[in-house]
């Protein structure tokens, strides 16, 4: 029968006081607003609404409203059963719609089956079961779920929903999916009012320009930027960069690093550290400072370049270092081989030309030799990787030390010719001075050979001047050493820099101060926010008999994947310390 309004609202307030009066709760009664009423034998505690055509039936209760096709209400259990087109909204925030939902009065508690649609402002998730806690504010579905975010969709086994803070939690199979790139991790926090995600665990960011990883992370969906650490790291054209600390930005292509950093050329088999960073992938550009090093395998042996700021650009194929300021180079030498190394205010490095250049007051030493001028360049054959040249622009000069003193040679150039990376045969150009303690097959004194030359070209074996040819000598003779003056041993522009030289790759820094590091943001665990079901035994659940929901439902299930939080975080930093000490216990007694 059809009744009126006023009718259906006595009826519903009258069962409703019995019903209270029953069960002595403050509770409030689920009022029918609409729909066509009757009952039926085979359902004596539900009174059953249709819609009619003026629309759905429709219920409230307690600023929550439902509209349906058609709704058996328990009234003695304050109980609703609603079928066909549903639709639950609470406010003007969240809107959920399904083919079935079930909605418990006393306990606020929803549950939805059914093509299930939960519509917030930004996004919307679809699964195919989906529980409601009216009370704590919170969704949760654990058969898979998808929702739909301004930018991206989002996929996961199960997923939780926070309606006060606007933030979804997913754990199990959690995917990211944006047509710039794909998210995956086992645990992650969305919030959908910022589209700002929280990673936790091994999570991977994957484009076709590069792929981040990380174990704790920020990545805003929708502005493309992210924030890194934990063993964080960004592959990108054949190199990898690691950082305590990573900043990425996929819309300008760039990415910032901090704190032990590392560049992987796989390419170029080198790799750049220090402690900040910047890199322009489409310049395929690198800008690392404090302590930073560039350090590339040449010929089984690796080469150190480092200044207080290092600049690498170029494609692998086309890869040029610039080092500024306080530059240093060093080549440790295969066995048997003396170490090479140079200081320099700026230095170049062309690895397709193979050359090095020492620019502003460089100075180079080769084994013994210690070779200074207004520009040193370095040139290595590209196929063998081994040393082919050196050169040295304007005022030349090379020193090795001798028990005696100090050979010297001058001149306005310097060529040298280097054979399996030692320096065998030295060319001084023009105004070529030497000064020379020769010795005899016993390694006696001869003399203090002081000659003035065109052109003068040395021989070394073992790093050592084993003989001098002179072109267009000038002027010179070997003097007896009572008879050369101590004040005239030394040629003009001798500078000896002995103490200067790099022994080992520590050198690389000797005398500048350690780098000052800041600390690192950490990215906290969530805290822990309790199970989404309440610990209640199932004799005391309020499930109503009419459910279609078994105790079993109700309950958390203990095998399911748990998420990381700083509780967790904190109970496993207790348990590995007690696993230590039970360890160190262990192996005390057995000593005994």
């Amino acid at each position: 029968m059809k009744l009126s309004g006023y009718i259906i609202l006595f009826v519903l307030f009258f069962f409703g006081n019995v019903s209270i009066a029953q069960t002595g709760k403050e509770k409030t009664v689920v009022s029918v607003q609409s729909g066509y009423l009757e009952k039926k034998p085979e359902f004596p505690d539900a009174v059953i609404y249709t819609k009619d055509e003026t629309g759905q039936v429709y219920i409230i209760h307690e600023g929550v409203e439902m509209w349906c096709d058609q709704a058996f209400v328990y009234l003695k259990d304050n109980f609703v059963k609603a079928y066909g087109t549903v639709r639950i909204t609470q406010g003007d925030t969240v809107s959920m719609n399904s083919k079935y939902a079930e909605y418990n009065g006393n306990t606020q508690f929803a549950f939805a089956s059914g093509d299930v649609v939960l519509t917030e402002p930004k996004t919307t998730l679809r699964t195919d079961t989906l529980y409601f806690d009216r009370i704590k504010q919170q969704a949760y579905y654990r058969t898979g779920g998808t929702v739909r975010d301004t930018a991206s969709t989002l996929t996961s086994r199960i997923g939780r929903y926070f309606a006060e803070t606007k933030k979804y939690q997913f754990l199990s199979d959690v995917k990211i999916v944006n047509p710039k790139y794909t998210v995956h991790s086992p645990q992650l926090d969305f919030y959908s009012e910022t589209g700002g995600a929280y990673l936790y665990g091994e999570s991977t960011i994957v484009s076709e320009t590069s792929t981040v990883y990380c174990e704790r992370g920020y990545y805003d969906t929708r502005n493309d930027t992210g924030y890194f650490v934990k063993n964080s790291r960004v592959d990108y054209n054949n190199r990898i960069l690691y950082g305590d600390s990573i900043y990425f930005d996929r819309n300008k292509s760039f990415a910032s690093a901090t704190n032990n950093i590392r560049v992987l050329d796989t390419i170029n088999k080198s790799i750049i550290r220090g402690h900040y960073a910047e890199v322009f992938r489409d310049k395929d550009s690198v800008f690392i400072t404090k302590r930073a090093v560039a350090v590339t395998l040449r010929d089984n042996d690796s080469i150190y370049v480092h200044a207080d700021t290092l600049q690498v650009t170029g494609k692998q194929e086309q890869r040029i270092i610039k080092g500024f300021y306080r530059a240093r180079l060093f080549k440790k030498g295969l066995p048997g081989e003396d170490p090479t190394s140079g200081k320099c205010d700026s230095i170049y490095v062309n690895e397709q030309k193979g050359i090095t250049k020492l620019l502003r007051n460089p100075v180079l030493w080769t084994g013994e030799n210690q070779m200074i001028g207004d520009t040193i360049h370095i040139l290595s054959n590209t196929k063998t990787e081994k040393l082919d040249t050196l050169k040295v622009f304007n005022n030349a000069f090379l020193i090795q030390k001798d028990s005696a003193g100090y050979n010297q040679v001058s001149g306005e150039r310097l060529i040298g010719l280097f054979t399996n990376n030692e320096l065998d045969t030295v060319n001084i150009i023009k105004n070529a001075q030497v000064i020379y303690y020769p010795r005899n097959d016993k390694q006696e004194l001869i003399g203090i050979n002081n000659t003035v030359s065109s052109s003068i070209q040395l021989y070394l074996e073992e790093q050592q001047i084993s003989g001098i040819k002179f072109i267009k000598q000038a002027k010179g003779k070997i003097y007896p050493p009572s008879e050369f003056p101590e004040n005239a041993r030394l040629l003009p522009g001798f500078n000896w820099r002995g103490e200067e030289r790099l022994y080992s790759v520590n050198d690389l820094f000797k005398g500048k101060p350690a780098p000052v590091l800041p600390r690192i943001k950490g990215i906290p665990l969530p805290k822990d926010e309790g199970a989404f079901f309440d610990e209640i035994p199932e004799e005391d659940l309020d499930i109503p008999e009419a459910s279609k929901l078994k105790p079993k439902d109700l309950q958390n299930d203990p095998e399911a994947p748990q998420p990381m939080t700083e509780t967790s975080e904190l109970e496993e930093g207790i348990s590995k310390k007690d696993s230590t000490a039970l360890k160190r216990a262990s192996v005390k007694k057995d000593n005994k």
